[in-house]
């Protein structure tokens, strides 16, 4: 086994099963999923050539929540970094079978591969659809999943040991079907800029909590706006600022409140949506979304939004009484789908422009 062998992934790692002897088997491997796989494997092809270049860095795109998504370089050396402490925080070390089933395009898919080469995973590699996890049989030890997957997954959850969720807020009514189960589920909370999470919160089980736990070696504080700032000196140059809102419980805790550029402000009092959605979350099954329509006096009139296959309006009515008045939204909105990014996020800025002619009286 050569020394090259050794420095660029651990001797446990597999893709699909497979092990590779010498960098030669694995570009091998590479350039012939590059003529005959499909497009998630040529994808994959991209990016291990990309990583076991002898350039230091790898392109990626941030997840476009807030906007068009943006390029960035991501330093391989902090990747390896970010996949040690994920192994030791949730436990998952060499020989752990894992799933890849997330867009290679973006932080979070490439990361899974950084892990599986760094830690020593046989790394299940499947097409990023939404029900990914219940087309196989395997059982899986870590699992990266957004809530959009998760919802159209649920059924075989209990295949897998580990499992965390990122991207974005997860429904409520998911998170209570998680009581059940015997997976061990974290909300993560990152970004491209932080090499994915740099928290967690745990979802079920004793552990369960409302709030984020760092991951070692990182701190939180927030700024004058009450957003979070990063302090991840092993990670970043210097302090991450954010746009989202948290309440800080010491330097290691945080609770998620909401992203600052979609604050509503009707009538002059601030709203955050997320704050508003959580208040509903558990008593509106289906999906939905708080936003909010241009107002003659208001300024902006805070609207909820609903899918085709979402809540029923009845139910929807009967839980505004949770709100207070000022929160309450005075129409409810239907669309054919939610607009998600390709991270299951929502993009409340395409969302909103979608409304602006969608208005039914509650």
């Amino acid at each position: 086994m050569s020394q090259e062998y050794n420095q660029l992934w651990h001797p446990s790692f597999k893709l699909n099963g497979l092990s590779f002897g010498s960098l030669f088997d694995l570009h091998e491997f590479l350039d012939s999923i590059k003529v005959q796989g499909d497009q998630h494997e040529r994808d994959l092809a991209d990016f291990l050539k990309d990583w076991l270049a002898s350039d230091p860095f790898v392109v990626s795109y941030t997840s476009g929540t807030t906007g068009a998504p943006k390029r960035c370089l991501l330093n391989k050396e902090k990747m390896r970094l970010s996949a040690q402490t994920t192994g030791e925080y949730f436990q998952v070390g060499p020989g752990s079978n894992a799933l890849l089933c997330l867009p290679l395009s973006f932080i979070a898919g490439k990361m899974m591969v950084v892990r599986a080469l760094v830690l020593g995973w046989d790394l299940h590699v499947v097409a990023p659809t939404k029900d990914a996890l219940t087309q196989y049989d395997s059982h899986y030890d870590f699992v990266a999943l957004v809530p959009h997957q998760l919802a159209f997954s649920y059924r075989a959850i209990d295949k897998v040991k580990t499992l965390i969720v990122g991207g974005g807020v997860l429904p409520a009514h998911l998170e209570e079907k998680l009581q059940q189960s015997s997976v061990r589920a974290y909300a993560t909370y990152g970004m491209t800029e932080t090499l994915t999470h740099v928290a967690a919160r745990r979802l079920n089980g004793a552990e369960r909590s409302e709030y984020y736990s760092a991951m070692p070696e990182v701190q939180f504080s927030s700024d004058a706006r009450g957003c979070l700032v990063i302090h991840a000196p092993k990670m970043l140059e210097a302090p991450l600022v954010t746009n989202d809102l948290v309440q800080i419980m010491n330097n290691q805790n945080f609770a998620y409140l909401g992203r600052i550029d979609d604050v509503i402000n009707s009538g002059g009092v601030k709203h955050s949506p997320e704050a508003i959605e959580k208040k509903l979350k558990h008593h509106i099954k289906g999906d939905f979304i708080i936003s909010s329509l241009p107002h003659d006096t208001l300024g902006e009139q805070i609207v909820l939004v609903k899918d085709a296959l979402g809540p029923s309006q009845e139910s929807i009515v009967k839980a505004l009484d949770n709100l207070t008045p000022l929160e309450r939204p005075k129409l409810i909105l239907n669309l054919e789908e939610l607009p998600l990014t390709d991270t299951g996020k929502y993009k409340r800025k395409e969302l909103r422009a979608l409304i602006r002619n969608q208005k039914n009286e509650l």
